[in-house]
């Protein structure tokens, strides 16, 4: 068996890089539509025992229950920022056993069972860091280790590289993994693109719902159509 945490930002603050794209009420929305996919695929992951939403958000209490996991609030860790949250949190579940456990971000909207359980196999057979990296390569979106291989945290800018650096240096061994539903976190414009590609329209959930059955996705796609002739056209006046 294994434990699970999720970290989540205020929820009226989320996605602000999609303010192009998106209304306050909209990225809101899309922001609780995809930790609640998240959310869904681990509490019902017959592998993982107990999940951890940590947000200070107000209605992170209402989703913690809905999905009967518990609720921890940043403010009673005794920290801030997310790489001090994360490390305090992560002592809290690791104190009194030694199952694997996994640290993902709430915004993976094609997430699947299938892909924890290929993580949690990884990390058994590795006995070390499994570092699930995002499209890019070069930030990490979900990290899975027991209390003999946990990491330095360092979430921001070029995590993947920073996690593996610093398990090297510590003696532990690392394997990053590459999989579509652990990869396509969403933060920009050509992340809203490439998840409804992928989506398309054989696909289900809270994200799916949100973007097909309420129209959103059309509008989105309609305004990114918008922004890439703009930009088009303004490489043409330059030229």
């Amino acid at each position: 068996m294994a434990q699970a945490l999720v970290p989540l930002k205020d929820l009226v603050q989320a996605k602000s890089r999609l303010a192009g794209l998106l209304s306050p009420s909209e990225r809101r929305a899309l922001a609780q539509a995809m930790v609640e996919d998240v959310l869904g695929v681990l509490s019902s992951h017959s592998q993982i025992r107990r999940v951890v939403l940590v947000s200070d958000d107000p209605a992170a209490g209402l989703l913690a229950n809905q999905y009967a996991t518990d609720c921890w609030s940043e403010r009673s860790l005794g920290c801030r920022g997310l790489n001090a949250v994360i490390r305090q949190a992560s002592q809290r579940l690791l104190a009194e056993t030694d199952e694997p456990l996994l640290v993902l971000h709430g915004d993976l909207p094609l997430l699947t069972q299938t892909d924890i359980s290929a993580v949690l196999q990884q990390q058994r057979q590795l006995d070390g860091l499994v570092i699930g990296c995002d499209l890019q390569g070069t930030g990490t979106n979900l990290l899975a280790f027991t209390p003999g291989s946990v990491p330095r945290f360092c979430f921001g800018a070029d995590s993947c590289a920073r996690h593996q650096s610093a398990a090297r240096r510590a003696g532990v061994a690392v394997r990053v993994v590459r999989r579509p539903g652990i990869a396509l976190d969403v933060d920009e414009p050509r992340d809203m693109q490439s998840l409804i590609a992928a989506m398309g329209d054989k696909s289900s959930g809270k994200t799916y719902d949100l973007l097909h059955g309420k129209g959103l996705g059309a509008r989105v796609e309609l305004a990114l159509a918008t922004l890439a002739g703009e930009c088009a056209q303004g490489r043409g006046i330059a030229n």
